[in-house]
């Protein structure tokens, strides 16, 4: 049976290229963040669809400069063997102070395909 009902993990039981891409984008190395998606992946954030590379790498160098916060991995899920959603609690300058975040991420081989940030 198989539901896709998405099941909480521990956070340290992401697959490595999420904790890589994660890590990479609380640190601001946008290098390092690209190398883990594929070059034709998809980001969706803030209502922005932004395809392949190069637009991911804009996005990428604007979030990280736009507001000023802290960010924390509150938990993780499972949805299937190529699909895991990081939900991260996001304090700071930004309209609003504080918010949850959705990080809903679809892999392709051990990169990620597609990601999409959505409260």
């Amino acid at each position: 049976m198989h539901d896709n009902q998405p099941r909480t993990i521990t956070p340290d039981t992401l697959p490595e290229v999420i904790t890589r891409y994660l890590t990479a984008h609380r640190a601001h190395d946008a290098a390092t963040a690209i190398a883990a998606f594929t070059r034709e992946a998809t980001v969706i954030d803030d209502g922005n669809t932004y395809e392949g590379n190069k637009a991911i790498e804009g996005w990428l160098g604007r979030s990280a400069t736009e507001f000023t916060y802290t960010i924390h991995l509150a938990n993780a899920q499972q949805t299937d063997a190529t699909h895991y959603i990081a939900t991260h609690h996001l304090e700071g300058n930004f309209p609003g102070g504080t918010i949850d975040l959705r990080y809903q991420f679809a892999l392709r081989g051990n990169l990620i395909e597609r990601l999409v940030i959505e409260p």
